[in-house]
Order: structure tokens, then sequence, then C-alpha cells
């Protein structure tokens, strides 16, 4: 358990003073920052910055998933990990990185694949759900619950020097779902091991997906739901495309004609 601490306990060593002193968020903004429960799926180079960044913005509550442990080859991207953790579950090293920011974020570890099921009580708790998994049947079954609890998605991906981050929103009545976009026929991504990854390019993505999470969080601010944001490293350039709920989706269509 954990308890939602009044707004004028929220700064005693003045730690998130420089949010506070945004208009934007504010006492209250920190307030329903501490009072959130963000789960993060997978801890690799995307779920590390963004676990470093919610810990550290005083985010009451993390789940972290992931049952991979760390690899030195995992070191150039995934900043959450160290060479001295080379071997621990990824989970734990997240958690100690985090803890060592913030000692009061309140973090729970998940070491195993979630099933439906798992994600069905897990989701239903959350404020926000952070896909930062490289694979498309986590994603789609991560989609599937938060449509089904409604509760913000926010997703992104990387490869070699390109990223995209979105936010599907299954509260609002025209956003679109993760798979309004993909089925379950498109071909597999490659893997960074294939393709190989810029390692600052899953960091900026990284922190973008906490970024949204906050605005979400703090209700500020226009989120990326119904845009997809696309990131060229080598260009150094962002493009954005508008994104259109599909009736035909089969998780969160309304088509039910033939």
């Amino acid at each position: 358990m954990y308890c939602i601490l009044g707004i004028m306990d929220l700064t005693p060593d003045n730690r998130y003073s420089r949010h506070t002193s945004l208009p934007q968020i504010g006492e209250a903004g920190q307030a329903r920052i501490r009072a959130s429960h963000v789960l993060i799926v997978g801890l690799g180079g995307l779920g590390s910055p963004a676990a470093l960044y919610l810990a550290a913005a005083g985010v009451g509550r993390l789940s972290l998933a992931d049952f991979d442990t760390v690899e030195v080859s995992n070191l150039q991207r995934q900043v959450a990990h160290t060479t001295e953790r080379v071997g621990q579950l990824k989970t734990t090293s997240a958690r100690q990185a985090c803890l060592d920011i913030n000692p009061d974020c309140q973090i729970e570890t998940l070491d195993y694949a979630l099933d439906e099921e798992d994600l069905d009580s897990l989701v239903a708790h959350c404020t926000v759900v952070l896909d930062c998994t490289d694979n498309f049947p986590t994603r789609f079954a991560l989609n599937a619950a938060c449509v089904r609890a409604r509760v913000p998605l926010v997703s992104g991906a990387a490869i070699r020097f390109d990223g995209q981050i979105s936010v599907y929103d299954s509260r609002q009545s025209d956003s679109p779902c993760y798979r309004c976009l993909y089925s379950d026929t498109d071909n597999p991504v490659d893997s960074c091991a294939q393709a190989g990854i810029l390692g600052p390019v899953v960091g900026m993505v990284g922190c973008v997906e906490a970024i949204e999470a906050l605005k979400l969080i703090s209700g500020i601010g226009n989120s990326l739901a119904g845009r997809l944001i696309l990131f060229d490293g080598l260009a150094m350039e962002w493009n954005e495309i508008r994104l259109r709920k599909n009736p035909q989706c089969p998780v969160c269509g309304t088509d039910t004609t033939d």
C-alpha cells in the first residue's frame, strides 16, 4: 500500500519546486503526479529513460515489467542499467536506478511474461501505461487491455536512427487504438540486434513517452492522441501524421456490418 501525500507534504526538500513553479502544473498538478500509478512494460532502451524521469518527477507508484536480464550489449543505450548490474533482472536494476534518484517512489517489479488476465488486473488500476516493448504480440496485448480498461497508452518504438511515438486514448471516442494502425498480419520488425540502433535515439523516444505520460496525468497540454510523430535522427527532423480511428478495428471498431 502507498499513501497519497497532501499538497503540503509534497516538497519537504524542495525536490519538485521546478514542477510546482510551472503554472500548468503547480502544487495541484504535482499532487496528481504523486497520486498516479504508471505501468511500464519493457525496461530496455525506451523504458530506461522513461522510468528514470517518471521516478524523478514524483510518480507515486511505478510498476516495472520485464523478464529479461541485463547484458553488456544493452549498456550502449539502456541507461537505467550499469556494468555492475550485468546479469541482474532488468526490473531489479531499473528499480534500484529509480530509487537512487527518488527513494519516495513506490516501485513493484514484475519479472514474468504478463498474460491477458495479468494485464487486465494491472491496467485497471493504472493512470497511464507505457509500451516500451519491441514486439507486436506484446504491443497488441497491452493495447487491448488499455482499450478494455479505458486507460491511455503511450507507445514508442525506435530502430537504427528513427523513432516514433503516439498516444492511444480510449477515453476519447474518436481516438484510434494501436490496432487501428497495425494488424496481426504485419511483418515482424527487425530487432536492434539485427538492424542496430543509435543509443540516444531510444533515449529521445523514451523521454517523449515520459513527457506524454506526465501531461496525461496532470491534465495539461495536448496529447499525441490521434497523432503519430516520427523522428529522423540522420536528418534531425520531426514529422507528424494524423491518425484516424478504424471503424473495422477488431479491438475498438464500431462497424459491425459485413
